[in-house]
């Protein structure tokens, strides 16, 4: 389990990060949302030991991080903008790995690079963005690290190459302890892998929940009533979260118990209703409201 307690970074006068306190829970995979400038590559080099805050706490598995070597070698961490030794091959970054994770598992790295169409003995500078963020995710998966910190993991990858990555994700997390955090702009992109989201704004934890307990709690139902009524009193005293209207079409999302709704809706007899999935943009619109934000005008 990583925490934090009111960690902090600034750079001269920009907050980087600030008072952030949350708790990245082991064997589920974490996702840190937010706009470009929001913190999250800086909250990853925190969290991986990187930086040093300016104050408050890091604790992976209970230990701290900075300046720990036993410790950082539970985090792997892939930044955004990649580094890899000049003119080096992905065979010999793997040997460099080496030095620092001790269980680093070579034969299975040289297959998963067979398996990914990926010259190990071709120079990585010769390689596209994609094949370098690949090259990255699978020193990640092989160090044995049980905490693989990416920054943009999907980034330059292609649909294939996207899917076989969440794949391989989920493999090692049935097989092993391995949490997964990763950090993206984009909202639809974590959507299928994720089960607990984290919402990064202006530097701070706007919003953090597990993505199964936003869904129970937040639906999206359609319906055309015989005769028009206010959809606040028909659902009171539910929350009507939005209520857009098509002709006699109404799309309402609300906040509430699944049964209730329905049996609320029934109870009036409509000419038709059906309830509707709901997309985790949607979800994040809803909750980012409520504590007065437009996340629109943050995120999308």
């Amino acid at each position: 389990m990583i925490e934090t307690s009111n960690l902090t970074k600034t750079f001269g006068i920009l907050p980087a990060v600030s008072g952030i306190s949350t708790t990245i829970q082991e064997g589920a995979v974490f996702g840190l949302v937010g706009t470009n400038g929001a913190g999250k590559s800086t909250f990853l080099r925190l969290l991986s030991g990187v930086l040093r805050p300016d104050s408050g706490t890091v604790l992976v598995d209970g230990s701290p991080v900075y300046e720990h070597p036993d410790t950082k070698q539970l985090l792997f961490y892939i930044s955004d903008e990649q580094y890899f030794l000049p003119g080096s091959t992905p065979l010999e970054t793997a040997a460099h790995y080496r030095l620092f994770y001790p269980s680093f598992q070579m034969e299975r790295y040289e297959k998963l690079l067979d398996n990914f169409g990926l010259d190990g003995r071709r120079k990585i500078s010769t390689f596209s963005k994609g094949m370098k963020k690949q090259v990255s995710i699978l020193c990640g998966i092989c160090s044995g690290a049980n905490y693989l910190l990416c920054d943009e993991a999907f980034d330059g990858l292609d649909p294939v190459m996207r899917q076989a990555t969440k794949s391989l994700f989920a493999g090692e997390m049935a097989q092993r302890p391995f949490t997964p955090v990763i950090a993206s702009h984009n909202l639809r992109e974590l959507e299928d892998i994720c089960e607990h989201i984290g919402l990064l704004h202006a530097g701070g934890i706007l919003l953090s929940g597990d993505l199964d307990n936003m869904k129970l709690n937040i639906h999206k139902l359609q319906f055309v009533l015989k005769e028009e009524r206010p959809v606040q009193e028909l659902f009171a005293p539910m929350e009507v979260l939005s209520d857009k209207c098509q002709g006699r079409l109404h799309t309402v999302t609300l906040r509430g118990n699944r049964e209730e709704i329905e049996s609320l809706v029934v109870s009036v007899r409509p000419v038709f209703y059906e309830l509707l999935p709901l997309t985790l943009e949607e979800i994040f619109i809803c909750e980012t409201e409520v504590v007065g934000y437009d996340i629109q005008k943050i995120i999308l």
